[in-house]
């Protein structure tokens, strides 16, 4: 089983690649294994550390059971141990919770990313009860806790973390809901149990206090500025990381980000980039206002002139 010490770096949360009539209420077997392949091949290729599938934006919510096992098979598959592939297993109840995790470990994955189970707010207990429950169940498999309060309804509080890391299977959190001061309280319950990968806009300076790695979205609108940000902030440049940090955070739409339309919008300007193919929208969110599909293309332009900026020395010379 991977160990906490085993993972690091980029955290690339994939997308649930859909067929062309994917948009169709109708339609049953969505999952574009020909698009999922061409974008995981090459996300791999360029330096991703971690690939989770199945998060909010990798819509576990949209999937019918048959698709998500087809898309999970095929991630396993491609990736071929490469790096290594959390499936995400968050559900609506702990039973649907289980079932994914056990299919998960049939297909040889490295781990699952789960979250509490989320329709009702939980209570920290029983947070913590289900989290233990799904540890003791699954002593073999990695288990990453997918903390996401905002979708999920429940904060997992430092305290708890003195019971969570007793699950030796426990070895890696998906988070970026601490400030400084939490995340450093943190630090001192979890080194060396549990691996965070904090959001791409905190890495620097979570890296120097504690953090693994960071997740990112924007991974798949081609990840030069990320792997860029990456090396600069574990060799210490932190003059080049505030840079990158700053040139990155205005890609972000004007306004807040709304949770209608974020994980939409964000594969919206996935497509606009031209990194890969997520392919289209999956039912309910396929009716997008002008002003939303309008942000993403410009987005998606101000990241290429990112991917130009800061692609690697040696692709930069040939191209020049």
């Amino acid at each position: 089983m991977v160990s906490c010490s085993d993972l690091s770096g980029m955290m690339a949360m994939m997308p649930a690649f859909t067929t062309d009539d994917g948009g169709s209420i109708d339609a049953t077997e969505t999952i574009s294994v020909e698009r999922m392949e061409d974008g995981l091949n090459r996300m791999i290729a360029d330096g991703a550390g971690v690939i989770s599938t199945c998060g909010s934006f990798g819509e576990f919510h949209t999937l019918l059971w048959e698709e998500f096992q087809t898309l999970n098979r095929a991630a396993v598959e491609i990736a071929a141990k490469r790096v290594p592939i959390f499936v995400g297993a968050t559900a609506l109840n702990s039973r649907e919770t289980v079932k994914r995790m056990a299919f998960a470990e049939e297909i040889g994955a490295t781990g699952v990313l789960v979250g509490v189970p989320f329709y009702f707010p939980a209570s920290v207990e029983n947070a913590v009860r289900f989290f233990t429950d799904i540890s003791e169940r699954f002593p073999s498999l990695a288990i990453m806790i997918y903390h996401n309060p905002a979708l999920h309804n429940v904060t997992l509080p430092v305290p708890c973390f003195e019971e969570l890391v007793k699950c030796p299977n426990l070895v890696a959190m998906k988070d970026s809901h601490r400030d400084t001061m939490g995340f450093m309280k943190l630090q001192e319950i979890i080194k060396g149990h549990i691996s965070v990968f904090c959001s791409q806009f905190q890495f620097h300076p979570f890296y120097e206090l504690g953090a693994a790695g960071f997740w990112s979205i924007d991974a798949w609108n081609g990840p030069e500025p990320l792997l860029a940000l990456h090396e600069a902030v574990v060799t210490g440049d932190q003059a080049r990381a505030k840079e990158i940090m700053f040139a990155i955070s205005p890609v972000l739409v004007d306004r807040k980000a709304n949770l209608t339309w974020r994980e939409t919008a964000s594969k919206i300007c996935i497509r606009y980039s031209g990194y890969c193919d997520p392919g289209p929208l999956r039912p309910p969110f396929v009716e997008v206002p002008a002003d939303v599909d309008k942000a993403q293309k410009a987005r998606a332009e101000k990241w290429q002139e990112l991917r130009r900026t800061y692609q690697p020395q040696r692709a930069r010379s040939a191209a020049e």
